[in-house]
């Protein structure tokens, strides 16, 4: 019952910060699977996939009927993505739990520090139209981010959002949405080479994290529109850093 409770407040936590903010939950999500709920760090890595795959998609539609999701733009970063996110994600069954758990801590310190700081919307270069960037760039990056959701079981929006906004001056409005479709099919990549390798998941778990992470999706979406995203970036990199300590101590002792 305590595991069911844990699961449950666990995933609206994650659905909130996936649908408000396109990022962070799914960094939760992982140290939730392996410390309060005994996972293993490649099994907690896998069930993360799962959880944001299904959370992703969810705030992926509910952003779509707003209009605030740039689908060409959101799909040549994906499609930069997949590859790498695949390798990375065999690659990491491979990798010491130990090694694999200070990989996230450090993760989860970028992720606390960017929410903490968050930067304000750029500009176009000069020349350049909303959504356009040279190609090798957006490449280079879209590869980076694949490579870490693969490696790391997580969407990587704290990262995507950034990167849409900096890189092919996508405005922090579409942003958010945006994110969530390179988010979801990076993940999808990264499963599928997962799965692959035999890895025991608990379903009990995973069903009912899943399903309060996909309601909290909707209303974290909800919740954009009605608070500051810079306070909920705050609340969530306060959040995070705190994670990130437990973790560094946890992969050292």
């Amino acid at each position: 019952m305590t595991a069911l409770i844990v699961a449950l407040a666990a995933g609206a936590v994650v659905g909130l910060a996936l649908g408000g903010l396109g990022g962070g939950g799914s960094v939760l999500a992982v140290p939730a699977l392996i410390y309060p709920l005994g996972f293993a760090p490649a099994a907690a890595t896998t069930a993360g996939l799962l959880i944001v795959i299904a959370t992703s998609l969810t705030g992926l539609v509910a952003h779509a009927r707003e209009g605030r999701v740039r689908w060409r733009t959101g799909g040549l970063f994906a499609a930069a993505g997949i590859v790498p996110a695949a390798v990375a994600g065999a690659l990491s069954v491979r990798v010491p739990s130990g090694v694999l758990t200070a990989g996230f801590a450090v993760l989860a310190v970028v992720a606390g520090m960017r929410m903490l700081r968050p930067r304000g919307e750029s500009a176009p270069q000069v020349g350049q139209g909303a959504g356009f960037a040279p190609a090798g760039r957006v490449a280079r990056t879209g590869a980076g981010l694949g490579t870490v959701t693969g490696f790391l079981g997580v969407g990587g929006g704290f990262l995507v959002v950034p990167a849409l906004v900096t890189v092919v001056a996508v405005p922090m409005t579409a942003a958010v949405g945006t994110s969530l479709l390179v988010i979801s099919v990076n993940s999808t990549a990264a499963l599928v080479t997962r799965l692959a390798t035999p890895t025991a998941l608990d379903w009990a778990t995973i069903a009912p994290f899943t399903a309060t992470a996909v309601l909290g999706a909707w209303d974290g979406q909800r919740l954009a529109a009605k608070v500051s995203t810079a306070a909920l970036q705050r609340i969530f990199g306060a959040v995070l850093l705190a994670v990130a300590v437990f973790m560094f101590v946890d992969a050292v002792a």
